[in-house]
Parts: C-alpha cells; structure tokens; sequence
C-alpha cells in the first residue's frame, strides 16, 4: 500500500501534535516532518520527500505566502493544502494562485483534514464548506437568477458539482468557473463530463433544464 506522505507546517506545536494525533488513524498517511516557522519549510519537505504539505498561513520569520512564493521560484516540490484562521477571500484568491491546492478554516480542520489530503493527493481542489459557499457568494449575491438557496441537498450532485451546473446555466464559461471558484479549467472540465454522465444527459439545454427543476436557478 503506497503512503502519502505528508508534511505540517505550523507555530503552534500542539495543533502539529493534534493534526498528527488524527492523520495517523488513516492507514495509508504517514506524516514524515513538521516545521514551526517558515523559514524552513522548503528544505524540510525537500528532506522529508513529502508528497502534501499543510501550511498555515501565520508563520513566524516567513508566513505561509511567502514560503509559497519561494515554491514558485524554486519549483512546487510537494502539494500544498494551506490551514488557517483566516477566511478573507483576498487571501484565499492570493495563495491559490501561487499554486496551493486546497484551503481549511481551523474550525473545521478535524472534520475535513482527511478528505482534503485524499482529494489533493488525487490532484483535485478541495475546500472547506464554509470557504466554498464565501467563494461562490462573492459573484453571485446579485444574479438575479440565482437561487440563493444552492447549497440545498442534493441525492445525486456534490454540492462541488451544484456550483458547476448552476454557473454553466447561468452562462459562464469553463474559464470564468475556473477563475470564480479558484480550480483548473481542467477540474471544470472533469465536474461537467461527471455532470453529464451522472444525470444522463447530453447538452447545456439538458442541465438548464435539471437545475430549473430541481430549483438551482429562477426563470
């Protein structure tokens, strides 16, 4: 069975104590370092060969923005998942364009932490609830056309997957998803064609039709 191999980055010594406390129930984690400033973090998951990295953004010496940005200059050596206290969508937007692949409040780190290292692991995105719906709240207050009860449940669709369908019938385009919601234009592609495929349908005029039904968007 292959490990993932994961790194953590944080001040604070007994949330890495925690965090390893739960990670290490998972058979196939293996938490192989951690750091408690930011200074060392590129030569620490560079010798602990780890394949994600949790980073909190308040670091001492060199915050969580920085170390990404020294990621940048010398190349992404490992997946970064950032942990932090802050869920200002200016900060959010920052660090996902400097290549971080997932974003958890503190909050709810103990109920989402596994499922995000899965999910990043497999090269997906991944999001806390709460991070996710102040995201798609940013552009969407005012379309009028929007249900603003979107976060409704759902038998078939992930609430990942309710976003996706109600942008494409609201009319934006694989590239403006990708750049409201902070993913690929290749996860955007990937959501549509499981769309697709889960709801049995062939076109954009066959999911206008199954949001309008099942009340993701107003006529």
């Amino acid at each position: 069975m292959t490990k993932i191999k994961i790194h953590l980055a944080d001040d604070h010594q007994v949330l890495i104590d925690g965090l390893t406390n739960l990670l290490q129930t998972v058979s196939n984690f293996e938490i192989v370092g951690s750091s408690l400033n930011g200074v060392t973090v590129y030569d620490d998951v560079i010798q602990d060969q780890a394949d994600i990295l949790v980073l909190d953004i308040s670091m001492p010496q060199k915050d969580g923005i920085e170390v990404l940005k020294e990621f940048n200059q010398k190349g992404l050596p490992c997946k970064v998942i950032i942990l932090s206290s802050y869920d200002d969508l200016k900060i959010i937007k920052e660090v996902m364009k400097l290549g971080a692949k997932g974003y958890l409040t503190k909050k709810c780190a103990g109920e989402n932490m596994i499922e995000a290292i899965e999910a990043v692991y497999e090269g997906q995105e991944y999001f806390s609830d709460a991070v996710r719906e102040k995201i798609f709240s940013m552009f969407s207050q005012n379309n009028p056309k929007l249900n603003k009860n979107v976060y409704i449940e759902n038998p078939i669709l992930s609430p990942r997957e309710i976003e996706i369908v109600t942008l494409i019938c609201l009319e934006y385009s694989g590239k403006e998803i990708s750049e409201k919601l902070f993913i690929s234009v290749n996860t955007v592609e990937t959501h549509r064609k499981n769309i697709m495929k889960k709801l049995n349908i062939k076109n954009t005029i066959g999911l206008v039709k199954y949001a309008l039904k099942n009340n993701l968007i107003n006529e």
